[in-house]
This record gives structure tokens, sequence and C-alpha cells, in this order.
């Protein structure tokens, strides 16, 4: 019997404690927050330096995909699937169609385990880490499911904790689990700590793929029957699996903790110390980036600042000069559109914020001011009553969809580089200086035939100037269907 082990990459988070960096279409794992990868890339090259592992199963939110695909393709990394989840629901059915996938993957008699890796982890020692892999593995071959307990350096409130009973072996450290802990407060958190047998539970997982999708049976079977569902009627849409949104929408939002390993009598735990972190808050990047970057006040900076009377502060200015003077142990982030000040110990509450905003109805949480999509990005210049000014970058050989829209019209420049331009019934080329004007109602498409990248001022006039003011007749990119924020 085959036991391929196959890692599932999770990466459907929004990411609202980073904000404002991390929005809902551009959230912190496609970011590069440590070093020049970002959390995606660092999950996936961590997977490249472990040994006997299959190639990984993504799963991720439908709105990520192309800038999924293009991050893993840039560091050389081809999954088995990528899975596009529809909406969010939680870790319980995006595993739960990783297993169906995994299974799909294999022969009859095969039982594939999964290695589970959410991608908002540093892991700074990763021959431990593979150690600790290896015992799961083993564990996990013998029907057990194995949670990952980091060694905890402090009394942190932001995590879960693992609270551990006996060994399992005498020739192994894995222990059975006594119980899992929500995330406590400060007293509890000491508490936990000084009895020596908690660890930080750090959302990592191995089991079979079979195993796991017993115990959802037992415990959680809506979850198990809506990813069914969504798995069988999933439609491969260019290099994704694309899940059946009505189907996956039935399934409860439930994490693999809630669904699973609470309730199973086979939950064992796996200790390592590894120097693993789960970048969940401004605070916990801060004690991340302190270990290089640490000044002699205790300020981290990245960007421009000037800092004059300040201390135990973090500050990255990502747009402009940043100036702080008499002020201590607060956290500043500074995007084009939007600016965070915040104490440095309630920056688990950013996502009140993110929730404010929505229900407001404001854009902020959702985009950035630069936007990013399959064919380049643009970022929002001005704007007011009636008009929108925007510049294009189009990558070599990108196309925007032939399109038309009901409410506006579109005057085009060309700042660099060469456009073909398709208007009505009508093709011809644009080089840098020239502009066009598209009517509205007109039929249009724009595209870079070069190896060179394209930018230019787009200037939108008319009553509407929503993004879902699409209609699509053609698109290489599979979006046939006008949404909000898609083009």
């Amino acid at each position: 019997m085959r036991r391929p082990v196959f890692p599932v990459v999770l990466s459907g988070g929004a990411g609202s404690r980073l904000w404002p960096l991390s929005r809902e279409t551009y959230p912190k794992q496609l970011i590069a927050l440590v070093d020049e990868h970002t959390l995606l890339q660092a999950t996936a090259l961590r997977l490249a330096t472990l040994k006997d592992l299959s190639s990984p199963i993504v799963v991720c939110n439908e709105e990520h995909r192309f800038m999924v695909a293009e991050q893993l393709q840039a560091i050389g990394m081809t999954p088995d699937a990528i899975l596009l989840e529809p909406m969010a629901r939680n870790t319980a059915p995006a595993i739960a169609t990783a297993a169906l996938e995994a299974l799909s993957l294999c022969g009859e008699d095969d039982e594939p385990i999964l290695l589970v890796m959410p991608t908002d982890h540093v892991i700074r020692d990763n021959e431990k880490f593979a150690c600790a892999i290896q015992e799961a593995v083993q564990e996990a071959a013998t029907g057990k499911l194995v949670a990952f307990g980091a060694a905890p350096d402090y009394a942190e409130t932001g995590y879960g904790y693992i609270k551990a009973g006996p060994a399992t072996g005498a020739d192994n450290s894995a222990r059975v689990v006594e119980t899992f802990v929500e995330k406590p407060d400060r007293e509890e958190a000491v508490a936990l700590i000084e009895t020596g047998d908690c660890y930080w539970n750090s959302g990592m997982f191995v089991f079979g793929a079979r195993r796991y999708l017993e115990e959802l049976d037992r415990h959680a079977a809506p979850v198990r029957e809506a990813a069914q569902k969504a798995h069988e009627n999933a439609k491969q849409d260019l290099n994704f699996l694309r899940l059946d949104a009505d189907c996956f929408a039935e399934a409860p939002n439930l994490s693999v903790d809630y669904a699973v390993m609470e309730h199973t009598s086979d939950a064992v735990v796996v200790p390592f110390d590894a120097g693993w972190s789960d970048i969940g808050s401004w605070t916990a990047l801060m004690e991340l980036s302190a270990l290089a970057q640490k000044d002699e006040a205790g300020n981290i900076v990245q960007g421009d600042t000037i800092l004059r009377d300040t201390r135990d502060t973090y500050i990255r200015a990502d747009s402009r000069i940043v100036a702080t003077l008499g002020v201590a142990n607060l956290v500043i982030v500074d995007t084009p559109d939007a600016l965070l000040v915040a104490d440095r110990n309630a920056t688990q509450d950013t996502r009140k914020i993110v929730e404010q905003l929505r229900q407001a109805g404001r854009d902020e949480h959702r985009h950035h001011r630069k936007v990013y999509r399959p064919w380049g990005h643009y970022e929002r210049v001005d704007g007011g009553e009636g008009f929108q000014v925007k510049r294009l970058t189009i990558r070599p050989g990108g196309r925007l969809s032939l399109q038309m829209h009901r409410h506006r019209a579109e005057h085009w420049v060309v700042v660099r580089g060469t456009a073909k331009v398709t208007r009505g019934e009508e093709t011809f080329m644009l080089s840098e200086n020239q502009s066009t004007y598209i009517p509205q109602g007109t039929r249009h498409r724009l595209e870079n035939p070069t190896e060179e990248a394209l930018d230019l001022i787009e200037v939108q006039s008319g009553s509407y100037l929503g993004e879902d003011d699409i209609v699509r007749f053609e698109d290489i990119y599979g979006r046939s269907s006008p949404k909000p924020s898609e083009e």
C-alpha cells in the first residue's frame, strides 16, 4: 500500500488583523512581510526543502487565483492542483475538498496522507520542522490525527493552546491530546505555560485523507456532504479546479479544530521547537522583525521615517515620510490610501476597524489604491463626481477582456510602450503620447502585444464608475461573468 504525502497549502484568509497592508483582494499571504518572498512563496519554498513529499494541493479564494498561480510560478513551484473556494468557509471544508482531491489523484489502493499548512506562518529551523513532520507522518500512518504543538516562548494571548497528555510511545515525542484551549487571557496563558505540558496550537496538521473524511462523517457530517458535492460538481477552469459555488455554500463555517480535532479520540500532538510564529497581528510581526531590525530605542522601521524621542514603536511607511515625536509603544502603518495608528497592545482588534469599514459601505477593506489583475494592475490616481483617473500597467502579452460599459466612456493616453486597441469594428496601434476615446456602450479591448510593459492613463467619465459596470464578451482568463471588482 502506497502512502503519498500531499502538502495542503491553505491560502484563503483575508488577514484583516494586518490591515491596512492586507486587504481582501490582496491579503497578507500574497505580501512580502518578512523578506523578499511572500508568505505563500515562503511556505512553498519550505516544502521544496523537505523530502518525500508530493507536489502540493493549494486551496485559495477564487479572487486570488491568478496571483497565487503567478507567485508559485515565479519560484518554480507547480502544484498538483489549485482548488478555488467561491467563498470563505473556514478550514474544515477547505481541507475536506483537498482530501477528496488527493484521493482522486491516487490509485484505489493508495492511502494518501495530508500535511496541512496555512500560509501565514514563519518557521526558522526547517531541519527541526522536517523531523517533526517525519514523526507526524508515522503517527498518521497508524490512524492518528496529528496537530503540531509549537514550544511557547511567552504567554501569548493571541494563540490557542494544546494541553498534552501521556506519550504515545517510548521512542518518540508524540503525546496524546488532553484538550484544546481557546485563546486565553494573560493570567490563564501564564498558568498554561507554567504546567510545562502546553503548546501553542500551530494550526498545522497531519492525517490520512480517508481518516479525516471519516471523522468529519462522525462529528461534522454537513461539512463532508457539502465538500463532497462541491468537489464532484467542480469544473476545470484553465489550471484551476473551481469548486461548485452552490454546493460549497452549504458547508458550515467551521475550523478543523472545531469540526474534528476537539472531538476525535485519536488526536495526538507532536511538539516542535523550530522558531514557529503565526503572523496574525502587527504585534506578532513586530516581534518577528525585532530579531533583525530593532534599534537602540526598541523601534522597528521600514520606509522613509524621522524619529525623535520615540521608543518601542513599529513604523511601516510605504508611500511618504512618517515622522514621530515623543511617542512610545505604537504601531504606525502608512499606505497610500489608509493610515493605522494603534497601541501595540490593541492590534489584535484591528479587524474591528475592518468590520466598521465594511458596514459603512467603504472600499478600503477590500482594495488598495493599486489593484492587481491577471493582465497587470491599475492604480486610482484621482476621482470625483462623474470622473475617475487611473494608471494602468499591462504586462507583456497581457490582454483585458473584450468588453463594454453601459454607464461610462473612457479616454486612454499611452505613457510608455505600445498598445493594441480594439474599438468597435476597428483595431489599431497606439504608441507613446498617443490617445484614443472609447464611447459609452462601445465594445473594446486593450492589450500589450510587446515584450515591454505598457503604461497608460485612463480617464473615465459617466454617471456610474463602479468596477461592476463591465459586460464581457471574450476573456482569455476565463472571467466570463461580470462581477464587482473583477476587472
